[in-house]
C-alpha cells in the first residue's frame, strides 16, 4: 500500500483564535510608568523574582550577584532571560514590575505618528507609483512606531527568538513588547498544532508597543539563488498580512518590516521591489481599506534600496 502523500501546514483562521488571545480587548498594563529613576530598581527586582526559573538558571543568573550588577547589565540579563524563557504565564507580582519597566522604557523611547509621515507623492514627487498617496517609505525602528499594527518577521514556531540579544526585528519586538506576546503566540500555536506555513500570517496585541496589534508572518527562506517560488511566498506574506489587518476590523494604519530580508537572506533590491507592487496592487483591490501603509527601513541602506526600487518599472503596477 502506497504511503499517503504528506500534506502542507494549515494555517489557523482568525476566527478560531480571536477569542483566545483577547484580541478586541484593549491591553491594561498591571502596573504604570514609573519615575524613570526607579527604572533601575525595578529590572533588579525582576531578575530576583526571575532568578528561580530554568531560563535565569541557564544563563548563570544567580540573585548573590545581582547587587554587583551596573542597570544597563542588568536590562541585559534581563532582556536575555526573557528572550529564552519558555512561554508561561508569570505571577502577578512579576508581571507587574515588568509591566512596570516595560512601561517606562517605552516613555524614554519617542513614539512616532504614522499619520505625520509624509507619503511617497511628497517625498518622491517624480515617482510614478500608483499607491504613492497612500504609501510612506520610513527609515526607523518598528518599535517606536504608533500604527495600529505592525509587522513582524517571524519563524515557523512563531515564539520569537530564542538566541539572547539577537538582534532580530523577531527578538526586537517580542523585547519591547513584553512576555505576554510570547504567551499569545503560544496560545495560537497550540490551536493550531502545527508551524506556521510560510506566505501565512497570525495576529496579536501589540502589549507595551505603542503599536496595538503585531502580524506576525513567515517569509521564505533562500539559500542559493533567488527563484520565482521564492517571489511568490514574499509575495503571499505581504498579502496575508495585509488581509488580516483588514480582516481585524479596526486597523487603518499598517507597518511593514522588511520581510525575510535579514537573516532568512531574501536580497534586498528585489524584495523592496516586490514590496511596493504587492502593496500597491493589494490597495488597488481595496479601495478606502486602509489608510496608510508604511515600508520600514532600519538602515540608510535599506532606505536607498526602497528608493532606488521607486525609479525601476518593476514595482508599478
Amino acid at each position: 500500500m502506497p504511503s499517503p502523500t504528506p500534506t502542507a501546514p494549515r494555517s489557523l483562521l482568525l476566527t478560531a483564535y480571536r477569542a483566545a488571545v483577547r484580541l478586541d480587548e484593549p491591553f491594561r498594563a498591571a502596573a504604570v510608568a514609573p519615575d524613570p529613576g526607579r527604572l533601575p530598581a525595578l529590572a533588579l527586582a525582576a531578575l530576583r523574582r526571575l532568578a528561580g526559573e530554568p531560563a535565569a538558571a541557564r544563563l548563570s543568573a544567580p540573585g548573590r550577584d545581582l547587587d554587583r550588577m551596573d542597570d544597563a547589565s542588568a536590562r541585559r540579563l534581563l532582556r536575555a532571560v526573557l528572550t529564552v524563557r519558555e512561554p508561561a504565564p508569570l505571577p502577578a507580582d512579576t508581571m507587574s514590575v515588568l509591566d512596570a519597566l516595560l512601561a517606562g522604557e517605552r516613555q524614554q523611547r519617542t513614539t512616532v505618528d504614522p499619520s505625520l509621515l509624509p507619503t511617497i507623492a511628497e517625498t518622491d514627487t517624480g515617482a510614478a507609483y500608483a499607491a504613492a498617496d497612500r504609501t510612506v517609505l520610513w527609515r526607523g525602528d518598528i518599535t517606536t512606531l504608533a500604527a495600529d499594527a505592525v509587522v513582524n518577521a517571524a519563524n515557523h514556531a512563531l515564539l520569537g527568538c530564542f538566541k539572547p540579544l539577537h538582534a532580530c526585528i523577531d527578538n526586537a519586538i517580542h523585547t519591547a513588547a513584553g512576555p505576554r506576546l510570547r504567551e499569545d503566540c503560544h496560545t495560537i500555536m497550540s490551536l493550531q498544532g502545527g508551524p506556521e506555513p510560510t506566505g501565512s500570517a497570525k495576529i496579536t496585541r501589540g502589549y507595551h508597543l505603542p503599536a496595538r496589534y503585531v502580524v506576525h508572518t513567515v517569509g521564505p527562506v533562500v539559500e542559493g539563488p533567488l527563484r520565482p517560488a521564492h517571489a511568490q511566498l514574499l509575495a503571499a506574506s505581504y498579502r496575508a498580512c495585509l488581509d488580516l489587518a483588514a480582516a481585524a476590523g479596526t486597523i487603518r494604519t499598517l507597518a511593514f518590516c522588511a520581510i525575510s530580508t535579514g537573516v532568512f537572506g531574501y536580497p534586498k533590491a528585489p524584495a523592496a521591489r516586490l514590496a511596493l507592487r504587492t502593496v500597491a496592487d493589494w490597495l488597488a483591490d481595496h479601495p478606502g481599506r486602509l489608510d496608510r501603509v508604511v515600508l520600514t527601513a532600519f538602515t540608510d541602506d535599506d532606505h536607498a534600496t526602497y528608493r532606488q526600487a521607486l525609479t525601476e518599472e518593476s514595482p508599478l503596477p
